[in-house]
């Protein structure tokens, strides 16, 4: 491989010399360039590739040493020898100090020799350039990364620190250097409050790795304490001597800190403070051999607070949670200190009582927290008012495993919602049998979809003044292989808390369209269907995109579907249901409001909300000749409507004397009993082609 010299000098003799010389070389090829000026030699040297440089001191644009200087400071990666005559040779000296890498005497420029020190001096040039790179790359990272490094020698006196240990240990490096490493690097024990003894002195007697106790505290210079963790290996020399160690230490305090709050974590709720469903079971576990041994009871409430899911959702998670919060230190306040209040999820609590408790004891405790838990809470600036159902359970009577107590506290819990809510139910064999009940209706629901026993049937909606059906509602019906037909109210409920509701809803929406569109093919008059729509359904992501695909999918067109809504479905996040309901009605979708007068009976949304029709609900409807008001209540909303210009339609028209009432007051529509029950497809087609009059026309 070649080596580029650069020749700087005007003696035009010298410069040939050198060339020569440089051209005998055995060991090599040389490049030679050659330059008269200063500027000359620094515009070759921009332009890179040059191995060494040869310079005489005085040239026609630099005398002296300031060419050393120019040279030095524009190229000093590059080796630098300077041509002199005897005069010159202090000269030559004073750049040799500058860093110069020698002279040429300007007699000796003919030897052999002369190319073998140039080249000699390039390549030691290269190894030191090489060796500068890996040192400041070595002390860029030391001094970069977030872990402590000291090092000592094999006295154990510190040597070096880098900037992470200065800060950790409060020591300077210059104030550190040749201390002893155990007073710099000063540790205790976490428990014993005693110095650890530095391993330093281990690792040079036995020139192995070894790491600091994992309870060691490090001391800083002014007091402060940290955890670290560390290791400590041995240095050795090229013959394998050891010369010293290097210790490499990080701070684990937030580690440690991070680690005991995800164990507590682990067995607390994260919102309340209170013991998890982790830290429950391990305290009841223990709370039953305890009572196993001692042949005492204890007991498990179950409990779930009542219409919490309506705050959560009309007021905001945020005044939920604070709830939770005033809830559960309300329940901490009713129980003793040996008892465990544990929050399970969501507003679900357990809690065990201790103690040799019997059944009159955990009565007690239940009565005073359905008591206190029905005060007000005041939560911001919101008033607000809670209840609570509580199922008890008692060891051993009603299970001996952790599972099997809470599992029939939850279902005591259920019967008392059954019971009314706002109260407390000892758990009964009975209630076991209902649950397996319930249990298997899930089981068998998610079975019937994929199997698609449920059926449609459809009562017809009436124009009240003319007598023409002009809608259908579709009823969900299901067809049990074994149970027969099983009405809605059986298994909705059901279907709802076990989330099939989803599947079952879209299944309805579905056959209901497909049904209408067959309906209009078969040259039947057209009319709208409505489908009810659950909370689950209107709320799930998907549901405006569901509607969409499946009146796609069945062909019908959007203004003969109908769906109907309750109250406090619309009521839970209003900003959210304008949203849903706008794009429904701008894709065509009648919208009406189910059981208008049982929700929440708020006015203000009637004109926010995109309604086309407000249903009367049935129980007015029923009561209209037993009661009065149930009449006024009717009127106002058939007023109400026609001012808003929204069709009003009456459920659960049974008699004549409603249906006149109803005509008097202008109601525009009406369905019930008194018109048809619920029928299969096929016999509400009959129904609909013959367009029997099943209304009396006003007079």
């Amino acid at each position: 491989m070649s080596n580029t010299v650069l020749i700087i000098t005007n003696s035009a003799d010298d410069a040939k010399i050198l060339h020569d010389t440089l051209a005998r070389a055995k060991d090599g090829p040389f490049v030679v360039h050659s330059v008269q000026h200063l500027s000359d030699g620094l515009a070759r040297l921009k332009q890179g590739d040059i191995d060494i440089v040869l310079a005489d001191f005085n040239l026609p644009d630099s005398q002296g040493i300031a060419t050393f200087d120019v040279l030095f400071k524009y190229s000093p990666p590059v080796p630098i020898m300077m041509l002199c005559n005897e005069e010159e040779e202090d000269l030559a000296a004073e750049a040799v100090q500058r860093g110069a890498q020698g002279f040429l005497s300007k007699g000796h420029f003919p030897n052999s020799l002369v190319p073998q020190a140039l080249r000699s001096i390039i390549q030691r040039k290269g190894v030191e350039e090489a060796l500068f790179v890996e040192k400041e790359r070595a002390r860029v990272t030391l001094e970069s990364i977030g872990d402590g490094v000291v090092s000592t020698d094999v006295a154990g006196n510190v040597t070096y620190l880098n900037k992470q240990a200065e800060h950790m240990t409060g020591w300077l490096r210059g104030d550190a250097a040749g201390r002893p490493v155990a007073e710099v690097l000063h540790c205790i024990d976490r428990t014993t409050r005693q110095s650890v003894r530095n391993p330093v002195e281990q690792v040079i007697q036995y020139k192995k790795l070894m790491a600091l106790s994992a309870t060691s505290v490090l001391v800083r210079r002014d007091g402060y304490e940290s955890s670290i963790e560390d290791s400590v290996a041995p240095i050795f020399d090229k013959i394998g001597e050891v010369t010293g160690a290097v210790i490499v230490f990080h701070d684990i305090s937030q580690v440690q800190a991070m680690a005991q709050q995800m164990a507590d974590l682990a067995q607390h709720d994260y919102l309340t403070g209170l013991p998890n469903r982790m830290l429950l079971n391990d305290r009841l576990t223990q709370a039953m051999t305890y009572a196993k041994r001692h042949g005492t009871q204890l007991a498990v409430l179950f409990m779930d607070l009542d219409n919490f899911k309506h705050i959560n959702d009309s007021l905001g998670h945020l005044i939920g949670d604070k709830l939770l919060e005033s809830v559960a230190h309300r329940l901490n306040g009713q129980v003793r200190q040996s008892d465990t209040v544990c929050r399970q999820g969501g507003d679900e609590f357990v809690i065990l009582l201790l103690e040799d408790t019997h059944a009159e004891n955990a009565a007690i405790t239940a009565e005073k927290i359905v008591q206190s838990l029905a005060q007000p809470h005041h939560i911001d600036e919101h008033e607000l008012h809670i209840t609570t159902s509580i199922g008890i359970s008692l060891f051993p009577t009603d299970g001996i495993d952790a599972d099997t107590l809470v599992k029939n506290a939850d279902t005591a819990m259920y019967h008392a919602k059954k019971k009314g809510r706002n109260n407390y139910q000892f758990f009964k064999n009975d209630m076991n049998i209902r649950a397996v009940e319930r249990q298997s209706i899930e089981a068998d629901l998610r079975r019937a979809i994929d199997r698609q026993e449920f059926i449609l049937h459809y009562q017809p909606k009436v124009n009240l003044k003319s007598g023409e059906i002009i809608g259908a509602e579709a009823l969900i019906r299901w067809n049990h292989p074994s149970k027969g037909t099983i009405f809605p109210n059986s298994f909705i409920s059901i279907a709802e808390d076990c989330g099939l509701i989803i599947p079952i809803g879209r299944l309805v929406l579905r056959q209901a369209c497909k049904q209408a569109k067959e309906w209009i093919n078969q040259g039947m008059p057209a009319i709208t269907v409505a489908v009810n729509i659950s909370a689950l359904e209107f709320r799930h992501q998907d549901f405006f995109k569901c509607v969409r695909e499946i009146l796609q999918e069945t062909g019908l067109d959007a203004g003969f579907l109908q769906l109907e809504l309750t109250e406090s479905v619309l009521m839970r996040n209003v900003e959210s249901s304008t949203t849903i309901l706008q794009a429904l009605k701008e894709m065509g979708v009648q919208l009406a409001v189910d059981d208008f007068g049982t929700g929440y009976s708020s006015l203000s949304y009637l004109n926010q909300f995109p309604i086309d029709v407000l249903k009367i609900d049935q129980s007015f409807v029923r009561n209209i000749s037993a009661n009065k008001s149930n009449g006024v209540i009717v009127s106002a909303v058939i007023s109400m409507g026609a001012s808003l210009n929204q069709r009003v339609i009456a459920e659960g028209i049974e008699t004549q004397e409603q249906l006149s009432f109803l005509n008097a007051q202008d109601c525009s529509e009406g369905q019930g009993y008194f018109f048809g029950w619920p029928t299969p497809p096929q016999d509400f087609a009959e129904i609909l082609l013959n367009q029997k009059m099943l209304a009396q026309p006003r007079e």
